[in-house]
């Protein structure tokens, strides 16, 4: 039996299998491997993915939309979007045929271990992803937990896979869709529910909202009003989980100043902890409260980073020796940690460093 994507390396090139149109704006992108390896991942996780655009090596994080139940196959579905220089390259030059890198799936905003008896999914636009992919899963399970998902679109023509998960629900009695849009279509008239998410319409849908798990993806912006009126509702928010790849400012700024010399006086070092790049020789000074994706910035290196908070894994580098306080939030695999690898946008040193980078 062939071994699963990503076992044996963090990055793998997979090829472009097949381009789907969903929507106006919205493409699926399926991905394989020539040997068919399996595909090892959790519904709701993403893989961040690796470009090249204009000479400019470019990092971006998607949620995997198919379902892990469906392993030979990995496909992320991705929207248009103004000034969206990645999703725009995708959308333009990504064909059946084309490679591209990827780092492994991460994320913890994925399904429990022992299946919740209800479920409330809540998505908005391409949030829709990951709630789609565990939606998908749980249908492949045949899953008997009472699943209400209501989804929200500007209008009918941009609902996401609206004709799959309408079918899902007719033949799945214990799942129930409901679509909400803003408005009309060019070419439908919006007959269903009309406007955006609201407490009345939560309360009507959901008179059991306390014995559901709920998981929302969607805009900054929905997801804020959305566990606000979960909160007024009076809902249990340990039971509430969210997605976002809502990471502020980049994670790599250009620096601002002259990159400073080697930092080698005794005074820097008792300031300090030695972090040294083993392949390029370079040494540098990481105070004790400062990570080691900060301390090379501000040396003036450009290491490869895209979230900074530990989720998108693409910081990770091999530690040869020392210790670190590592805090993540599911970049990195047990696996990986075990073998030495840490994330340096979300690890303060603890003594001296060596990088295998």
């Amino acid at each position: 039996m062939l071994e699963p994507c990503w076992a044996e390396s963090d990055v793998m090139d997979l090829v472009c299998s097949q381009v789907l149109a969903v929507t106006h704006d919205v493409k699926t992108f399926v991905f394989t491997t020539p040997e068919r390896r399996p595909f090892d991942f959790e519904a709701g996780q993403f893989i961040t993915i690796r470009v090249e655009i204009d000479g400019e090596l470019m990092t971006r994080c998607y949620t995997i939309a198919s379902p892990p139940t469906r392993p030979d196959r990995l496909a992320i579905t991705v929207k248009r979007v103004p000034d969206g220089v990645v999703s725009n390259w995708l959308h333009d030059n990504l064909e059946p045929g084309t490679w591209i890198s990827m780092h492994a799936p991460a994320g913890a905003f994925v399904l429990p271990e022992e299946d919740a008896p209800k479920y409330l999914f809540l998505s908005a636009g391409s949030g829709i992803t990951p709630v789609l992919s565990m939606t998908r899963t749980l249908y492949d399970l045949g899953s008997e937990a009472d699943i209400l998902f209501v989804h929200s679109a500007r209008t009918p023509a941009d609902i996401i896979y609206r004709g799959e998960l309408e079918a899902m629900a007719r033949l799945m009695p214990n799942l129930r869709v409901v679509e909400i849009c803003e408005g009309d279509a060019p070419t439908e008239r919006w007959m269903g529910l009309q406007g955006r998410i609201s407490k009345p319409v939560l309360e009507i849908l959901a008179p059991d909202l306390n014995e559901r798990e709920t998981f929302i993806c969607g805009p900054a912006g929905y997801m804020a009003s959305a566990k606000s009126l979960l909160e007024e509702l009076g809902y249990d928010m340990e039971k509430y989980h969210e997605e976002s790849f809502d990471f502020g400012a980049p994670a790599v700024p250009a620096p601002t100043a002259a990159p400073p010399v080697e930092q080698d006086s005794e005074d820097e070092a008792a300031a300090g902890f030695s972090v040294e790049f083993a392949r390029t020789g370079r040494m540098i000074t990481c105070g004790p409260d400062e990570t080691l994706l900060e301390a090379a910035i501000a040396a003036g290196m450009r290491p490869m980073s895209a979230c900074g908070q530990g989720m998108c894994g693409t910081c990770k580098v091999s530690m040869l020796s020392g210790e670190v306080d590592m805090k993540h939030n599911g970049g990195i695999r047990p696996k990986e940690i075990a073998n030495n690898k840490v994330l340096m946008c979300c690890s303060k040193p603890l003594g001296d460093i060596q990088l295998d980078c």
